[in-house]
């Protein structure tokens, strides 16, 4: 009976003593390259941009974007995406850009990123034309004030702004 209360007592001093070191990490924290009203979960920028490279056609859209917008403010001209743009976003299952979600975009730029680096040639360059129509769609819900954004779920169209961001030569301050 002593022995069983004493390994009890030793076992219970083990447990508190892991509490006490328990890591005040938070998996559910902002990420460091979120802004204030950004929480998200584990996946972030930060993951993302560690896993692998990021393709060059990735960089050269996300430059353009950013030299543009740090010029300009504004895109002067920014048009919808046409039908056939839609079209090859449907065929891949994506919707636009201003009924896409964070954690959606988030996977939609991952699928983006490990297509760019695919062998196969289709695949690679409809992974880059997929990402020039989200650039377009950004820059024409830039230009229109977010005012197409219907709901505060769709926050897609600002995981992309930040991916562009992070990922460019040119950063936007």
């Amino acid at each position: 009976m002593l022995i069983l209360l004493l390994a009890y007592r030793s076992l219970k001093q083990l447990q508190d003593t892991l509490v006490k070191r328990e890591s005040g990490f938070d998996l559910t924290a902002r990420s460091a390259f979120s802004k204030a009203d950004n929480q998200f979960s584990s996946r972030s920028f930060s993951a993302m941009l560690a896993r692998n490279m990021t393709p060059n056609s990735h960089r050269k859209i996300a430059d353009n974007y950013t030299i543009i917008k740090k010029i300009f403010k504004y895109q002067a001209v920014a048009s919808r995406i046409t039908n056939q743009e839609k079209s090859l976003l449907n065929s891949y299952d994506f919707g636009t850009l201003e009924f896409t979600t964070a954690e959606r975009m988030y996977k939609e730029l991952e699928l983006l990123r490990k297509w760019s680096a695919s062998s196969d040639e289709k695949l690679k360059n409809d992974a880059d034309t997929i990402l020039e129509i989200r650039a377009k769609e950004l820059k024409f819900l830039d230009t229109m004030g977010n005012a197409y954004i219907s709901n505060e779920i769709y926050q897609g169209y600002a995981v992309l702004t930040n991916y562009f961001n992070e990922i460019s030569k040119y950063p936007i301050c």
